[in-house]
């Protein structure tokens, strides 16, 4: 019997060969959390002309180096309203946040530092009393990019501030990655969809809701193919409506006793099984083969066990189909609130809950119970403490590695 592989070797198996899924395009209206195909340059120059960042006056500079001083207003500029003259010695234009500056001026002059008056019922002088024009008043053509500068990477997610910023660069329409097609199947006689009430012997389905969450938040499409009874008939039911996922995820029977017959089904339909066994806590029995063009990640039936290995397996995979980074970038270091007991022979994610700490790093405290049947605990969590095979003892206060639940 071969030894269970580490996590990090489950890992690479899991993400050897992955190619990200083909490109689309999206609406930048509906293209949030999608991930960037390839990179993003600018189709405009923005601001697109010389803008005032002030209500004020535009002037000449050379015209205001000596205060006070009296100058002629000819016209107004709004936004979306240039001016459409220009500006001699001697005049202003009264100007609005965001208007273009009027041919011949260079600063501005802000309405603060000015007294309007009118001259004897012919145009509208202005007096400037105090103040020298600030540079700053005057967002110059290109101040926030220039057209063609790539300003959005390939593989970048998609969030508020990326999409505010592809619009403004001029796409209407964005180059993305396909939804990775996410496969999900419960397994077991003793199961029930939510919202039955169970009989003897039968509980509610609930991981595969969780575990679809992960996915989706992981930027993957998911659909719930259903609950297999525990017989070869229901299973290749089963897995025949999974034809066109990318990644087809099973909840229980992955393990080896008599009624674990998932990893027999699925070989059956031609799986190559890659290991059927990590080196980890919770979430031992956790399967990877290839299905064709699929990849099929068997998971635990212990509630927390198929929770913590989507978070730890699925995401990394749907973050790679996507092209991005798989590895997680959110991973990071907390300081313990607790003192921990010698770690055993599994790497283990303890579930903890974490709050910040006055250095800036955050404590964390595992969580009452890690028994990995238990929901409750896993909802008070917000992070897994990450602790390696044989661990020594941890004092109170030691940094370790955590990982979010939330991302």
């Amino acid at each position: 019997m071969s030894a269970p592989l580490s996590v990090d070797e489950a890992l690479e198996r899991i993400l050897d060969g992955v190619e990200p899924t083909v490109v689309e395009l999206a609406s930048v209206e509906a293209a949030h959390r999608r991930t960037l195909a390839a990179p993003l340059a600018a189709l405009l120059t923005q601001p697109p002309f010389d803008a005032s960042a002030m209500d004020g006056y535009a002037v000449r500079a050379e015209d205001v180096a000596r205060l006070p001083t009296t100058l002629a207003v000819i016209g107004t500029a709004a936004a979306g309203h240039p001016f459409a003259g220009a500006i001699a010695s001697g005049q202003t234009v009264r100007i609005f946040t965001g208007a273009p500056l009027p041919v011949g001026a260079d600063a501005i002059v802000i309405q603060e530092n000015t007294v309007a008056e009118p001259a004897g019922g012919g145009p509208v002088t202005v007096s400037v009393r105090e103040g020298r024009p600030d540079p700053g008043h005057v967002r110059p053509t290109g101040f926030d990019f220039r057209a063609g500068e790539v300003l959005l990477g390939a593989g970048r997610r998609l969030g508020p501030r990326e999409l505010s910023l592809a619009a403004a660069m001029g796409h209407a329409n964005l180059p993305v990655r396909r939804r990775p097609r996410v496969a999900i199947l419960s397994t077991g006689d003793e199961l029930r969809l939510p919202g039955s009430r169970p009989g003897p012997g039968q509980i509610i389905a609930s991981n595969h809701l969780g575990v679809a969450a992960l996915a989706e938040a992981a930027g993957a499409q998911s659909r719930f193919i259903g609950i297999a009874h525990d017989t070869r008939e229901s299973l290749e039911e089963h897995f025949a409506l999974a034809d066109d996922a990318d990644v087809i995820v099973t909840i229980g029977g992955a393990s080896v006793g008599d009624h674990d017959l998932v990893g027999p089904a699925l070989r059956a339909r031609g799986m190559v099984l890659s290991f059927w066994k990590i080196n980890m806590r919770p979430g031992k029995p956790l399967m990877f083969g290839r299905l064709g063009a699929s990849r099929v990640l068997g998971l635990p039936g212990n509630p927390v066990s198929s929770l913590v290995c989507a978070r730890v397996f699925l995401v990394p995979l749907v973050r790679a189909l996507l092209g991005e980074p798989a590895h997680d970038a959110h991973s990071r270091t907390a300081r313990l609130g607790v003192a921990l007991e010698p770690n055993g022979a599994r790497q283990h994610y303890m579930r903890a809950t974490a709050v910040p700490g006055s250095d800036g790093l955050s404590i964390v405290t595992p969580v009452r119970s890690q028994d990995s049947s238990l929901l409750a605990p896993l909802a008070q969590a917000d992070c897994l403490v990450i602790r390696a095979p044989h661990a020594p003892l941890a004092p109170l206060g030691a940094l370790v590695p955590i990982l979010p639940l939330d991302f």
